[in-house]
């Protein structure tokens, strides 16, 4: 998943940022409510984590201008306020989920999954197509029951197709949303993962449309 974390309080945001990358969330940091709306704009996200206290207004303006226009990614409020009545604000301007600092890394992030599997139509935190399944807590995988090993971003090419089933997923919105925005890469880099991925899970399992991209599909064991 890719993230736009929008926090003033750069330790918070270095620590928070840190923390989400180590368990495979890339994350773009930004201090600001200004930065923040210009990127919404012009970058695909699957969530924003958004304080409330920004320099430039509070962060439910900027969140009611986005729900306005209608800009309908998940956001997750962080903020240090425990009265109801700014939690209600929040929800009000368009809030998906909350939580209060101080905060458990851990649960902003299970928390961050949810908001994106729900976003996609998926209830469960493990995603099944027919034999496969790909656990969103672990980033585990397996085929039949079995584990398959794969890389972290093979495991990140995965997961977004998967979210995304049974829809076609184009080669610029992978690198929009599974690659840092400075490091996108030509399509040549992204078909040869795809390559590996078909290697370790089956060639018929993830499908190429030429022009138009790659979907995962449900295949079942023969005679199931």
């Amino acid at each position: 998943m890719k993230v736009l974390l929008v926090e003033d309080d750069r330790a918070l945001a270095a620590a928070l940022g840190e923390s989400l990358r180590d368990a495979g969330v890339l994350v773009e940091s930004v201090g600001n409510g200004g930065e923040a709306d210009f990127l919404v704009r012009t970058e695909r996200y699957d969530a924003v984590v958004l304080d409330l206290g920004l320099p430039d207004g509070d962060g439910t303006r900027w969140l009611a201008q986005w729900r306005d226009d209608a800009i309908d990614l998940p956001v997750l409020v962080l903020t240090a306020r425990e009265r109801w009545s700014d939690k209600a604000a929040g929800f009000s301007a368009g809030a998906d989920d909350y939580v209060t600092k101080p905060f458990e890394t851990a649960e902003v992030l299970f928390r961050l999954r949810a908001l994106v599997r729900r976003s996609h139509g998926h209830a469960h935190p493990v995603l099944t197509l027919g034999e496969l399944a790909f656990d969103t807590h672990t980033a585990s995988v397996t085929l039949a029951g079995r584990p398959v090993t794969l890389t972290a971003q093979e495991s990140r090419l995965l997961a977004y197709l998967m979210h995304a089933a049974p829809r076609i997923v184009s080669r610029s919105e992978l690198a929009e949303h599974v690659y840092d925005r400075d490091h996108e890469p030509d399509s040549n880099v992204i078909d040869v993962q795809i390559s590996r991925l078909r290697r370790k899970l089956g060639s018929e399992r993830i499908e190429t449309l030429r022009g138009q991209g790659y979907r995962v599909l449900a295949i079942e064991a023969e005679g199931s």
